[in-house]
């Protein structure tokens, strides 16, 4: 197993890294609408959360030589299932037609109140 701590995305806010590679497997942790810079959350409305949320999977991806072309599931944790149809509208531009498998749940609450947080396991080839 290899763990990877990725320059430019948002510190762990725990004792985690941001990738464990394992095989040709890479399990991505948990990412939240958080800043990089500022590590301060972003937006208010679930479009913009969702945005940051998976640039920053990007970031975290693209420091391992992935993208999200890679990623064959993730799980997607609201904090209201009404932002479903909002959150479901930017994870589909943004992954551009590529439909990896996904479970969507909504959870009373996270470690930072973000309306959503996303997390995947992306395949090296």
């Amino acid at each position: 197993m290899e763990a990877f701590f990725i320059k430019g995305a948002p510190d762990a806010i725990g004792p985690y890294c941001h990738a464990m590679k394992a095989g040709n497997l890479v399990f991505c942790s948990g990412q939240a609408p958080i800043d990089p810079d500022t590590m301060k959350l972003t937006g208010t409305a679930i479009e913009d959360q969702t945005a940051r949320v998976l640039n920053n999977i990007s970031i975290v991806l693209s420091g391992i030589g992935l993208s999200l072309k890679n990623v064959v599931k993730t799980t997607v944790y609201l904090k209201e299932m009404n932002d479903f149809a909002g959150m479901n509208r930017v994870y589909s531009e943004m992954f551009q037609g590529h439909r990896p498998s996904r479970s969507t749940v909504a959870v009373r609450q996270n470690p930072l109140d973000a309306l959503v947080e996303i997390e995947c396991i992306a395949e090296i080839l």
